[in-house]
């Protein structure tokens, strides 16, 4: 409060009511044997003396020594912050939190999304920001406006990304992570989290094959990538860390004709150029083709170019393909290049299936890999790492500035703690207190637990989809994605119709507004190469069961067959 309260001749015997934002107190005044009765109002900040109760026949008065000021003018021998409204608030915040999200969000019978036009939506929000705050029931109901207007990614029946779901105590590590609010760069400031972020590194990488090596967790997949597009420069070329790309030859990155698009953007972000990024061709279960991954190489450098890097990928976006990494890893031998893996979706399976422990072989055989536990281990967003089998401490090389008041050289303790100036990043939030919460809770047998029940829910699928007329798969799925055109009754056996394309390129975005407008699930699609507007089915979630994937395909059928 602004002032401080003076009760004459009182002394407080009890506080008997507390509620969101206002606290009453009991008095006993022993000069007129009388009670008085004081409300704090912690709306206003300014004590108030409420004294139309009637369950009290005589009041005394309250005085204040100072006057209060307005929110934000408060004397400055005082705080600013009212830490008992603040953690009522929150209180009061997480209730709604987890009834609207958490209970509400992972309920079949509730809608996946609550679908409004911008403009309606922005309305409904209120989202201008005004010169004086809200009061507390205004803000809940903010918080239970932006619960309610959400899309759901922990439902069921979210299918739209490649991260669906929710682990409550990855959710845990989450929260915990907010409140302390701190920065994973040396080990004054996070000491539990620079020890607890090398264990969980070395655990990945034991699981990749390397009993040695190097990483950090970065804000997701695509800063993962431009890292080891960056290493693999820096490795090839150390003099660009001070000259700069001038002082290079014209670069080369082999990546396949369906990587991800971060490879892309590395190129762009870093100068070395969309023009230098050589896509390999795939196969019909487009996976990168050695053969031409050779010629490309042999391309580029006919025409001046210098080879450093290859992208390989396992498990790309869309179909969930895996390059063939043994071969990419001789040609890289051979050639000297840098091999990256990005296995942003997949490293889980690869690694922590025993019936996929021949992928290590190869894994093992990369210079770095991306990982993303944000997606299949459901550690929540973000949490992805960049793994190295580098021991020269080429990642720190690469990426220190020594700014010497974060990373003095006399620190009294060992300054190989202050991991900071590996990154790319001054500030870096803690992503690794959520998967080391989680993998303590279920273990490695629980992981793979849940890898094994997203493929059989994907068999399960991919078996009800070739019994069922008007799905048609695009190909054999190796993963958990699965490709399919719906084809309406309207379309079947006209496959040969001039406009055949044209028609079921529109099929699947009507369907998709459909079923998001209804709130009933969602799913992506896209085209691809030659391919016109086809589904991506993702089943990822451990929530999943039968019942949901027979929902799934009785749905598209409803929303689809009369088009």
């Amino acid at each position: 409060m602004g002032g401080a309260c003076t009760f004459q001749g009182s002394q407080p015997v009890n506080r008997y009511l507390q509620c969101h934002e206002l606290v009453l107190y009991k008095y006993l005044n022993h000069a007129k044997n009388s009670l008085v009765v004081v409300i704090i109002d912690f709306r206003i900040r300014l004590p108030r003396l409420y004294s139309n109760l009637s369950a009290f026949t005589s009041l005394d008065y309250v005085t204040t020594t100072a006057p209060s000021q307005p929110y934000g003018q408060q004397h400055l021998n005082e705080p600013l912050l009212d830490h008992r409204a603040g953690q009522r608030f929150l209180t009061e915040a997480f209730k709604v939190i987890l009834e609207e999200v958490l209970c509400k969000g992972i309920d079949v019978n509730e809608k996946v999304c609550e679908w409004h036009e911008p403009e309606e939506l922005a309305t409904l929000l209120d989202l201008e920001l005004r010169e004086n705050g809200e009061q507390q029931h205004q803000l809940l109901q903010r918080v239970r406006d932006v619960a309610k207007y959400s899309v759901k990614t922990n439902h069921p029946r979210f299918f739209n990304q490649l991260f669906a779901g929710v682990d409550y105590h990855a959710l845990t590590g989450r929260f915990l992570t907010e409140a302390l609010n701190t920065s994973q760069y040396t080990y004054e400031v996070a000491p539990v989290f620079v020890l607890m972020e090398d264990e969980v590194l070395s655990k990945l990488r034991s699981l990749v094959g390397w009993a040695q090596g190097d990483g950090i967790f970065c804000p997701g997949g695509t800063v993962s990538n431009m890292y080891a597009m960056n290493l693999a420069r820096y490795r090839a070329f150390p003099e660009v860390k001070l000259k700069g790309q001038r002082a290079l030859p014209r670069l080369a990155v082999f990546t396949s004709q369906e990587s991800h698009y971060s490879v892309m953007k590395a190129a762009a972000f870093q100068g070395i150029g969309t023009e230098n990024v050589f896509k390999v061709k795939v196969d019909d279960r487009g996976c990168m083709i050695t053969d031409d991954l050779s010629e490309k190489i042999e391309l580029a450098k006919s025409q001046g170019a210098v080879p450093f890097l290859v992208h390989a990928t396992s498990g790309t976006t869309v179909r969930g393909a895996f390059d063939p990494l043994e071969p990419i890893a001789d040609i890289c031998d051979r050639q000297g290049l840098w091999m990256h893996v990005d296995s942003s979706v997949l490293a889980q399976h690869m690694t922590l299936n025993p019936e996929c422990n021949y992928v290590n072989v190869f894994v093992i055989r990369a210079d770095s890999v991306t990982w993303n536990p944000h997606k299949m281990m459901l550690t929540g967003l973000q949490c992805s790492a960049i793994l190295l089998k580098d021991t020269t401490d080429l990642l720190k090389r690469c990426h220190s500035a020594d700014a010497t008041y974060l990373f003095q050289q006399d620190k009294f303790y060992d300054m190989s703690l202050d991991t900071g100036d590996k990154s790319i990043q001054c500030g870096r939030k803690v992503d690794c207190l959520k998967l080391w919460l989680m993998w303590k809770a279920v273990g490695s047998q629980g992981l793979e637990e849940r890898v094994d029940r997203a493929f059989a829910h994907t068999r399960y699928l991919v078996e009800k989809m070739k019994k069922r007329e008007g799905f048609q798969l695009i190909g054999k799925p190796e993963f958990v994605n699965v490709c399919f055109w719906f084809i309406p009754a309207s379309l079947r056996g006209k496959e040969n119709s001039p406009d055949y394309q044209d028609r079921l390129s529109k099929v699947a975005p009507v369907i998709k507004e459909r079923m998001i407008k209804q709130g009933t699930m969602m799913v992506g699609y896209q085209p691809q190469g030659g391919r016109v507007n086809f589904f991506r089915m993702i089943v990822i979630s451990p929530q999943l069961s039968y019942k949901d994937m027979t929902f799934f395909l009785d749905e598209i059928e409803r929303l689809g067959n009369n088009l």
